[in-house]
């Protein structure tokens, strides 16, 4: 970023199944209170950066989605950019908007991510989410998949739910893999889920606040094995939004959070043997070295748990805990709140509840209220450094886009 840039605002909705809400009333809430945290005006923003993903699906709106969804905002004829990129819509449209304050053409930006996704039809929500992957190369892609962690057996009485998105598979193709390559247990899957679960019951904007032990989480009703219905994150409705400023312009400085880092890559060129070479970490490295730090110096992170097991890859892949030792580290405590690094304070994807377009700027707002020391139960105790990771999508065999975002608390 040739301007630094601190976060200045945040706003969030609560996530949740059947809001009754539309895009644009749930964005423009977000946004609002985005604005007013930053202790801005609407006139000061200089351009919107609207993340969404399955809006074209679930109701025919394939265009001019932000304009639409913030019509209602005094903004006058300012910029209004739509970002769709899979699961990290939101987080790719916050590194457009630092684009445009580190190139000087802005001093405010407002990032918005809203989705509804309850309110259609089972078959087009599972429309939705085939539309992030290979369609044109769908059978070649499934016996990628398959071959991937193949010498982990299956059990015979194995069930899965007849309805569910195509990235459950994928995302079971992982698991054993994992399973296969480190020897990893379902029991360690669970340990994830009940974690995250229980972090969630101190975040009043999740869509799940219950708490699971880990024979509950396994003995729960199977997707597809070895993933369990409280390992998966369910479709929701929500919005989350941040406002962006250069750094010498924060109205608010006690309270902005820097950004220290950023990077975004695409995947699909991962052949399946080395996993640091696999698209996050290859993607985290680059954000590391801009930010100038290491995974040491991370004290709280945000991590793509569309499934367990997706929390587990990618603490592995961001250089939290050794490979092999993401699922271990959850048994242990240690990325638990009060644990050594404590990960998806805010109950993750898996218990937040995961709005595709909205995900990755909830991930920001709660590392925001995070370093501000905000955060209230599930606070952090003197956390400085935070990591989010946002993924999304699938090409070859591993994620089509990650968005990696390093944050650091204002000094006081």
């Amino acid at each position: 970023m040739a301007q630094p840039c601190s976060i200045t605002g945040v706003g969030i909705t609560p996530f949740s199944k059947g809001s009754g809400a539309t895009v644009a009333e749930l964005a423009e809430k977000a946004a609002l209170e985005a604005i007013a945290d930053s202790g801005l005006d609407p006139a000061d923003i200089g351009v919107v950066i609207f993340g969404n993903a399955t809006q074209g699906a679930m109701e025919g709106q394939h265009g001019i989605r932000g304009q639409l969804a913030l019509a209602n905002l005094s903004l006058g004829i300012i910029p209004v950019i739509n970002v769709e990129n899979a699961c990290c819509s939101a987080t790719t449209a916050l590194q457009v908007a630092t684009a445009y304050l580190g190139a000087g053409m802005v001093e405010h930006a407002l990032v918005v991510g809203s989705e509804v996704m309850t309110q259609a039809g089972p078959d087009t929500v599972l429309a939705a989410f085939e539309g992030s992957w290979d369609v044109a190369n769908r059978d070649a892609s499934f016996a990628r998949l398959a071959a991937l962690g193949s010498s982990t057996l299956v059990p015979d009485d194995a069930e899965s739910l007849d309805t569910r998105t195509v990235f459950m598979d994928i995302y079971a193709s992982f698991a054993r893999d994992h399973m296969a390559r480190f020897g990893s247990t379902r029991e360690q899957f669970a340990a994830v889920s009940a974690k995250n679960h229980a972090h969630s019951v101190h975040n009043p904007n999740a869509q799940f606040q219950k708490s699971f032990t880990v024979d509950e989480v396994l003995a729960a009703r199977a997707v597809v094995w070895p993933l369990t219905i409280p390992m998966c994150s369910p479709i929701s409705d929500g919005a989350a939004a941040a406002v962006v400023s250069r750094a010498s312009r924060a109205s608010n400085a006690a309270r902005a959070v820097t950004i220290r880092g950023m990077a975004l890559g695409h995947g699909g060129s991962w052949d399946g043997i080395d996993p640091s070479q696999h698209v996050s970490p290859r993607t985290a490295r680059r954000a590391y070295a801009e930010a100038g730090l290491t995974p040491s110096d991370v004290d709280v992170a945000e991590v793509h748990d569309a499934t367990a097991i997706g929390e587990v890859q990618q603490v592995e892949h961001m250089g939290l805990v050794e490979y092999g030792d993401g699922g271990r580290a959850a048994e242990r405590g240690d990325t638990a709140l009060g644990g050594r690094i404590p990960v998806n304070p805010s109950g993750g994807l898996e218990s937040r509840g995961h709005p595709i377009g909205a995900t990755g700027l909830a991930q920001i707002h709660e590392l925001v209220l995070q370093l501000r020391g905000e955060a209230g139960a599930r606070q952090v105790e003197g956390a400085r450094i935070a990591l989010a990771e946002n993924s999304g999508g699938l090409t070859g065999i591993e994620e089509a886009a990650v968005a990696i975002t390093l944050l650091e608390r204002a000094v006081r």
